[in-house]
C-alpha cells in the first residue's frame, strides 16, 4: 500500500474591516463591563453597606428591621446631598489618557512600519480605541467609596442605637 504525504498549505482568513472593528468594540465592551462588575463589589467600593455590631439594638429589633433602618440613613444621606461614591471623574480621565496614549503609539508604529497615512489613521483610531478602553477600565476600578457619605450614615446609625464595625 502506497500513502502520498502531500503537504497541507496554510489556510489564511482574513476579515473585512468593516466587520473588524465594530467586533473589536463589542469584545471590549464585554471586557469592560466584567471588570467593572469586579470593581463595583466590596468594602471598599461606593456599593458597600455598614455591618453592624450585635449589641442589644440589633438584638432588640433583629437583622430585618436594622437593614431598613441602614436603607433610611443612606437614604438620608443621600437626601443631603451626599453620593456613596467620590465623584472625582477618575474614569473619563484615564479613559481621555489611554486614548491619547494608545492613538499615537498605534499611529507612530503604523508611519515606523510604512504602512503610510491610511494606515496610519487606521491604526490611531483602533489604538484610541483600545486605550481609551483600557483606561476606562482603570478609572472605574479606582472609583472609591465618599467617606463624608459613611460618616454620615454611621451616625444616622449611631444615633438609632446601632454600632456600625466596618462596610461590606
Amino acid at each position: 500500500m502506497y500513502v502520498s504525504m502531500k503537504p497541507v498549505s496554510a489556510v489564511s482568513v482574513t476579515m473585512n474591516p468593516s466587520i473588524r472593528l465594530p467586533l473589536l468594540g463589542t469584545l471590549l465592551g464585554m471586557a469592560i463591563g466584567m471588570l467593572a462588575g469586579c470593581a463595583a463589589t466590596g468594602p471598599s467600593s461606593p456599593s458597600a453597606r455598614p455591618v453592624l455590631y450585635p449589641n442589644a439594638a440589633l438584638n432588640r429589633v433583629g437583622e430585618t428591621r436594622a437593614r431598613a433602618e441602614a436603607d433610611a440613613c443612606m437614604a438620608r444621606a443621600q437626601g443631603a446631598g451626599l453620593t456613596p461614591d467620590e465623584k472625582n471623574n477618575e474614569t473619563v480621565r484615564r479613559a481621555g489618557q489611554g486614548a491619547a496614549t494608545g492613538g499615537v503609539a498605534a499611529a507612530v508604529g503604523a508611519l515606523v512600519t510604512g504602512r503610510g497615512v491610511d494606515g496610519a489613521v487606521r491604526s490611531g483610531a483602533a489604538g484610541a480605541a483600545v486605550g481609551g478602553s483600557a483606561g476606562a477600565v482603570s478609572g472605574a476600578m479606582r472609583e472609591k467609596a465618599s467617606s463624608t457619605y459613611r460618616h454620615f450614615v454611621q451616625r444616622c446609625m449611631s444615633e438609632k442605637g446601632f454600632e456600625v464595625i466596618g462596610w461590606n
